[in-house]
């Protein structure tokens, strides 16, 4: 065997160990039980822009959650003229909740969403704020999972992690859904039960108001493309928790092109980068089956195909066991699509190793050298 084999087979045979790991961290996660109490006055501030599909069956089941205390929805977009806001105003007309729609509102900084937040932190009722992105579906149970364990002093901030779901019948919106399921989701599971991780995951974030009067507001994240990593460091600072909690929302997935995908998941891979660039290094682990191909390309022979099957099995072991955990059925017509998933996902890491631009909503822009986003006109 060719000795330019052995590190990629090395690195697909360590890679599948990590992929037994990361599913036995997502089963236990997933198995938790949420908090069902106690209930705590909340404001869920929603931030939206444009009619993706799925918005209208997001938007009524942050509207029909299960909350016993006093709550209230309020959503947002900048442009008065937002395709989103006819889809809020109907889902505000069928339910009773508390809610409503601020429309406009100053640009305050680069990051679009933080400066919606601003805007909605304002005129917020309740103690307990809870952001959450427009795309997440939400458990009836989520409201009170996410807020209850703000009834102790010492938790500053409580987030959870989510599964990826398909909004339509697309290949591209499929993939990005197995890219949450089968990469993002078990491997940020692992790391959070190493207490490697570090994580606030930007789709829920939920903390006190006096948290976050201590912290300057929102107000500090404006120039930030990770606005969620520098909130959970900013209340870390003040030597408080953060806290994932085990509800799993669904991240509704839509993606028109591969262009969409690969400029979506490029921005992601990116802004890990910046944020910890040896973690995002060591994520060259969790791709066995790439490294096993390249194993195999360059010395065919039973050593390279033996760490190829392993990887596979691997792979195959977290993907059928993440279904599992989350009650996804579709078996092998499902995981027929690992290897394309896996592929993709590799070419996207090894893109983002070199720093670059990124997109997002329609707009480019640069980062520095502290994570502030400069927009490009070019």
């Amino acid at each position: 065997m060719s000795w330019f084999a052995i590190p990629p087979m090395l690195l697909a045979l360590a890679g599948a160990g990590q992929a037994f790991a990361a599913r036995r961290a997502l089963r236990r996660l997933a198995a938790t039980p949420a908090p069902a109490g106690p209930a705590l006055a909340a404001s869920v501030l929603k931030p939206l822009h444009g009619d993706e599909p799925g918005l209208a069956a997001n938007l009524a089941a942050t509207l029909g959650q299960s909350h016993a205390a006093s709550w209230e929805v309020r959503f947002g977009a900048a442009d008065p003229a937002d395709a989103a806001r006819p889809v809020a105003e109907a889902a505000m007309a069928a339910s009773p909740t508390p809610s409503c729609f601020l429309a406009g509102g100053a640009v305050l900084g680069a990051n679009r969403k933080v400066s919606q937040l601003v805007h909605l932190a304002a005129g917020a009722e309740h103690g307990a704020l809870v952001v959450a992105d427009a795309d997440m579906r939400c458990p009836p149970e989520w409201l009170t999972a996410v807020t209850a364990p703000l009834a102790d002093p010492a938790t500053g901030l409580v987030t959870c992690l989510y599964r990826g779901e398909a909004a339509d019948g697309g290949p591209w919106s499929h993939l990005a859904a197995l890219g949450i399921d089968w990469h993002f989701l078990p491997n940020a599971a692992l790391g959070e039960s190493l207490g490697k991780a570090q994580g606030c995951y930007g789709a829920t974030m939920a903390l006190r108001r006096d948290t976050l009067e201590r912290i300057g507001g929102f107000e500090p994240l404006l120039p930030l493309l990770a606005d969620d990593h520098a909130l959970g460091a900013a209340v870390r600072g003040l030597g408080l928790r953060v806290e994932i909690s085990p509800v799993i929302p669904v991240h509704v997935m839509h993606e028109p092109t591969l262009g969409a995908l690969w400029a979506h998941e490029l921005r992601w891979a990116r802004t890990l980068r910046l944020l910890n660039f040896p973690g995002f290094l060591g994520l060259g682990l969790t791709h066995p089956l790439p490294w096993a191909l390249l194993a195999l390309l360059v010395a065919p022979g039973f050593w390279t195909l033996g760490a190829l099957a392993i990887a596979l099995a691997a792979r195959l072991a977290l993907a059928s066991g993440v279904d599992s955990s989350l009650g996804v059925t579709g078996g092998w017509r499902r995981w027929a699509w690992l290897p394309a998933r896996d592929l993709l996902s590799f070419a996207l890491w090894l893109t983002a190793l070199a720093r670059g631009k990124v997109a997002w909503r329609g707009r480019n822009y640069r980062i520095g050298p502290k994570g502030e986003m400069v927009e490009d006109a070019r």
